[in-house]
């Protein structure tokens, strides 16, 4: 649905420094079908809560075979830094590196998964510090060896009548899938919360490589904390004519 919109906007406002864009759908991927994805079966089958577009991450070693590693980035964030340096992160050789969230008591494993069930309970702590999407590194060649891909594919099977967790949110699943594959990121690379939590303060913000406007009062919205705000609509492209009719509130 959104893949014209992209191609549009990239046409007319090319990347500057030779930066290379490639503009890719699932389609262009014919291994990503219901015969060989859980995915794909559930989605098929009517469960309007899985949502393919937040769950093609789990393919991403699959969707690019001759990479070794890869920088995801998701669509509510704001690059402030260069991210070099987060592309040479060692990660001790797990599959994944991203910015943990827990503090004290909470937003640890408990929060995201069902304890109750016999299965969460035998393979995980439910004092286990989450972790949050939308800066991760990811080291392909160890997530290929891990299998991390298939094991996702058991817990999404298993998670078939959601009682191992809400399927309207992924990141259980990548909680699951990375459990002790996680290499905990300096926390300077990801300031999360901009969404949700009116009381970041303004040298946290400025000292991030990354911030993220997680949570539902995004800043194109009229919810959106006015503090924040700015953030984000300075990197409006306001010339462009397209934008012109949204409501941005800019």
């Amino acid at each position: 649905m959104y893949l014209p919109a992209f191609r549009v906007w990239f046409a007319r406002r090319p990347p500057p420094l030779g930066v290379h864009v490639q503009l890719i759908a699932y389609s262009d991927f014919p291994f990503l079908n219901a015969s060989s994805s859980p995915v794909f079966r559930q989605i098929e089958a009517g469960k309007r809560d899985v949502t393919l577009v937040d769950y093609l991450r789990f393919y991403l070693p699959d969707m690019f075979p001759a990479l070794q590693r890869v920088v995801l980035l998701e669509d509510d964030v704001v690059v402030q830094k260069d991210l070099a340096a987060l592309w040479h992160v060692d990660l001790d050789g797990k599959v994944n590196g991203a910015v943990e969230m827990c503090f004290g008591g909470f937003r640890r494993y408990r929060k995201y998964l069902n304890f109750t069930q016999a299965i969460v309970r035998d393979r995980f702590s439910p004092s286990a510090c989450a972790w949050e999407y939308g800066v991760n590194v990811f080291d392909l060649e160890a997530w290929r060896r891990d299998g991390c891909t298939e094991l996702f594919h058991q817990y999404m099977e298993l998670n078939v009548d959601g009682a191992l967790w809400d399927p309207t949110s992924v990141l259980p699943a990548g909680l699951m899938t990375f459990y002790g594959n996680t290499k905990p990121l300096d926390k300077s690379w990801h300031v999360m919360g901009l969404g949700y939590n009116p009381s970041i303060s303004p040298e946290v913000i400025r000292g991030a490589a990354v911030i993220h406007f997680n949570g539902n009062m995004k800043p194109w919205l009229d919810v959106a904390f006015n503090q924040y705000k700015s953030l984000w609509t300075k990197h409006v492209d306001t010339e462009m004519e397209f934008l012109t009719l949204c409501n941005f509130g800019l």
